[in-house]
């Protein structure tokens, strides 16, 4: 059975301020089950990021380049819009708790109702169930040691952008 290309295509959405070793490790995994995987960084006007969309665009293209069939874009609006409008089939969220799940199957079953997209929730890996970007950078803040929790570069811009403010 040949699947349809938009089974062959998937996103990761997130806002990815800044990105962990947890965001990588959902990447990593969805890149090698999808022939296509967009990491779709979505624009949130309503949230003050510590770190623009364009930095954060080039801190996951810095993560990922050793998937080739993986590549960095960002969007403003609803998932299934992306989905759409980049015939992509599959949204895929990793999940660390169960009250990631209870508002991600909320979501997932909106974006079904939408637009017919069905969305794979990837349990996340041990190692990084307890991690959030908003973790990492409460952490850093007060000058904790970041350094397992998110990818060698990423520390290096969190550190030098915590010492700027």
């Amino acid at each position: 059975m040949t699947l349809p290309p938009a089974a062959r295509r998937a996103v990761c959405p997130g806002s990815f301020d800044p990105v962990t070793n947890g965001h990588v490790d959902i990447i990593a995994r969805a890149a090698r089950i999808y022939d296509e995987v967009f990491v779709a960084v979505f624009v949130n006007p309503s949230k003050a990021g510590l770190f623009s969309l364009d930095e954060r665009m080039e801190m996951l293209a810095e993560v990922t380049p050793q998937w080739p069939n993986v590549s960095v874009t960002s969007f403003q609006g609803l998932v299934v819009d992306f989905c759409k409008s980049n015939n992509v089939g599959v949204i895929v969220k990793g999940v660390r708790a169960v009250s990631d799940f209870d508002y991600e199957l909320q979501m997932a079953q909106m974006n079904y109702g939408l637009a017919g997209v069905e969305t794979l929730f990837m349990p996340t890996n041990p190692v990084h169930s307890f991690l959030s970007s908003s973790l990492v950078k409460d952490v850093a803040k007060w000058g904790g040691d970041i350094t397992g929790h998110v990818p060698e570069p990423v520390a290096e811009r969190l550190v030098a952008r915590l010492r700027e403010s």
